[in-house]
């Protein structure tokens, strides 16, 4: 089954071991994500090493996501973990750090006492838990507690209404990038993107590395990041839609449109998209799902996101394989409801260029011959990214020799990246296409597939043909 819209997988605890990842490796995850607000070094070291192992014993290309912390305010560590909190009571917010209870608890951002006011909510835990500021002490915050709940280590901390004076960049994201590019990550993902400044920041630190193969994907989790969209859009290989900081920093019901909005510009722009957080949250406790969140995921599909991502389901859920299941299950589903024609017709003044061209060709001949693949060799990758912008009704093979491209090609709609051996005769392109087929999917006589690229293979820059083959 080659599903079409790719799936994210965060690994946490509950997926680190090697078994694990073989089983996520087996099953549709297509990147693997670490998260660096939680993860050590020897952790992520470790899980890039046990990848690489997999894609070679497996013969598959399951990339790897680094995901940086990015400038945002925390909670510091609580007694046993975690602390439980009562309406009405009064807590103390301490900037330097303490060892919290359900009295106190500190922040990670010592200047959060000069930036809030009287009244203003404090937000901590995707904004399940408020605190109204009452009080202020030379280095506490008093609180009147909003609402019942519990806090754990580290939590995320904002402040309705307030923009917080942080770096677009902190020390420990410069850092990380450099780790990203020492366990040859292959996506950086971006916390807290606010304009076109921030990922040319990252950027530029990728530069100095001489890192030109790490695809930037930048987070929306902000307002400013919203206004400010198109010009990030410009600079970016791809946009997430952090859904859980988005719907703290916005009113909650302007994330579906919101979301439904960054889609449809990243497709127009021909970039990623991906839609992260709460996807199928539920079944981090149970086995099954619930009917609105198979909706959300089906949806997301249906919009034309290159990728959906899991998170807490399978760093600390119970059922971290099964959620990935029903993940590829609800994607299948959703992906015979694609309208594709509709995306094709989006595309269509867009593609001027010859590959553009010729793409948009191959998309409409693969849905009126009813094809069963397009084969695209390509060496960086170009043309299998623009067959994946016109969104096929069938899968995109990429062949290619170049493991960085093939691992690039990862996140894009439809595109499946096949490593191969050099191919310089035309011929022996035809042929190896046809075996990738027929290893990648059910073939039957008489089907039919399109072989699309660039010739010479190695040398020209663009796709210059198209050849329909009967199998």
């Amino acid at each position: 089954m080659l599903n079409k819209t790719k799936v994210v997988v965060t690994i946490g605890p509950a997926t680190a071991e090697k078994e694990q990842l073989k089983r996520l490796m087996q099953n549709g995850m297509d990147v693997a994500r670490l998260n660096m607000s939680h993860a050590k070094y020897p952790f992520c070291q470790e899980v890039a090493e046990k990848i690489q192992e997999l894609n070679q014993e497996l013969h598959l290309s399951v990339a790897l996501m680094v995901d940086l912390m990015g400038p945002e305010v925390r909670t510091g560590r609580f007694l046993n973990g975690q602390a439980y909190f009562r309406k009405g009571d009064k807590v103390r917010i301490y900037m330097d750090e303490v060892e919290g209870d359900s009295t106190k608890f500190s922040v990670s951002y010592s200047d959060l006492i000069k930036e809030v006011s009287y009244n203003n909510i404090i937000k901590v835990k995707d904004g399940l838990m408020m605190f109204e500021v009452i009080g202020m002490e030379t280095d506490y915050i008093i609180c009147e507690v909003l609402t019942d709940g519990v806090i754990e280590d580290h939590q995320t901390v904002t402040v309705e209404g307030v923009k917080l004076h942080l770096p677009s960049m902190t020390k420990k994201d410069e850092t990380d990038i450099i780790f990203a590019d020492k366990i040859h990550a292959d996506f950086l993902a971006i916390s807290y993107v606010s304009s076109q400044e921030d990922v040319l920041v990252a950027s530029d630190i990728l530069m100095g590395l001489k890192n030109d193969s790490m695809e930037i994907i930048s987070k929306i989790e902000t307002e400013e990041g919203v206004n400010h969209l198109d010009e990030i859009i410009r600079v970016s290989d791809g946009i997430m839609v952090a859904r859980g900081d988005l719907g703290v920093d916005i009113p909650l019901e302007r994330v579906p449109g919101v979301q439904k909005k960054i889609i449809d510009k990243c497709h127009k722009a021909g970039i990623v998209s991906i839609v992260a957080t709460e996807l199928l949250s539920s079944m981090e406790k149970m086995v099954r799902p619930t009917r609105a969140e198979v909706s959300d995921v089906a949806n997301a599909v249906l919009d034309g996101a290159d990728a959906v991502m899991l998170s807490n389901e399978t760093t600390v859920g119970k059922f971290p394989i099964e959620t990935l299941n029903m993940m590829e299950k609800i994607i299948n589903s959703a992906e015979k409801d694609i309208d594709y024609l509709e995306f094709l017709s989006t595309k269509e003044e867009q593609d001027t260029d010859i590959t553009g061209m010729i793409s948009h060709s191959v998309a409409e001949c693969a849905g009126r011959l009813h094809c069963c693949a397009i084969i695209a060799p390509t060496m960086s990758g170009y043309t299998a990214r623009k067959m994946s912008h016109c969104r096929p009704c069938c899968p995109i093979i990429a062949v290619s020799p170049n493991e960085s491209t093939v691992k690039s090609l990862q996140l894009h709609f439809a595109v499946n990246p096949v490593l191969i051996k050099e191919m310089k005769d035309f011929d022996e392109i035809i042929e190896v296409s046809k075996q990738v087929t027929f290893d990648l999917i059910s073939t039957k006589p008489g089907d039919k597939i399109i072989i699309t690229g660039g010739y010479p293979f190695e040398s020209v820059k663009s796709t210059n043909f198209m050849k329909i083959e009967e199998l």
